[in-house]
């Protein structure tokens, strides 16, 4: 299972005098969702999708339309009427009633990102959960600190905090939705930020002994889109697409 969280109000954005939320901009002829589901349709049907929304802007008509372009009306979506907490408790609604993610495990993914490509890592690399990395440098990710011998084994997870330079692409990954739900109940009882981030819950996992990884792809293997001045660039460069 996919999960595409895109309740965020896109405010930099707004804020910036665009018109819409950030993943129904244009590009490239296309628009800025095609591009952040695009990375994944492969593992279509054997994967279910699911995107999680307000009805601000009609968000829901407009991804309706952009998933029978893409042959995945299928696909379930899910409105909230309330902002959340952050991208955990989004999360959480919008798996409301479901209890199995299939045998590949809940996968979590920013709308905001472009993952050209996508494979899912082995069942070994994914462990009980796993996050993908690149290696950079700044404050503003989610940040991954291995246990020093390069086995991919991850010990502690941090949002905004860079405790390593391994910095998060915007995946995540859970073998198990209910190690999903009581990593972010554990969170909820003893936050470390006043949002509910996906990262810092891997911590309550590792602390119950589940076997945390993380992978690591070139910095040029992940786009991001996440405010104006990336999106501008990506504008400007004409040649752009995948």
């Amino acid at each position: 299972m996919i999960v595409f969280p895109m309740v965020g109000m896109s405010s930099r954005f707004l804020k910036a005098g665009y018109d819409r939320p950030k993943f129904m901009l244009p590009l490239n002829d296309s628009t800025c969702f095609d591009y952040s589901i695009k990375g994944f349709t492969g593992a279509y049907p054997a994967e279910s999708f699911v995107f999680i929304m307000r009805n601000d802007f009609g968000a829901p008509e407009f991804v309706r339309e952009r998933l029978r372009a893409h042959g995945l009306e299928a696909a379930k979506i899910v409105i909230l009427d309330e902002m959340t907490k952050g991208q955990a408790e989004t999360v959480e609604l919008g798996l409301q009633g479901v209890d199995d993610a299939g045998s590949e495990g809940l996968a979590i993914f920013n709308i905001d990102t472009f993952r050209p490509n996508f494979v899912l890592p082995s069942s070994e690399q994914r462990g009980d959960g796993f996050l993908e990395t690149f290696i950079g440098d700044g404050s503003n990710w989610s940040f991954v600190l291995d246990d020093g011998t390069q086995s991919g084994k991850a010990v502690r997870t941090a949002e905004k905090q860079a405790i390593s330079n391994n910095c998060c692409t915007g995946l995540y990954h859970f073998a198990k939705i209910s190690d999903f739900r009581d990593a972010l109940e554990k969170e909820r009882k003893s936050p470390s930020s006043p949002e509910l981030y996906v990262a810092p819950i891997y911590n309550h996992l590792i602390q119950m002994g589940r076997n945390i990884r993380y992978t690591s792809i070139p910095r040029g293997e992940v786009i991001f889109c996440g405010v104006p001045s990336e999106y501008e660039a990506l504008k400007q460069n004409g040649s752009w697409s995948f």
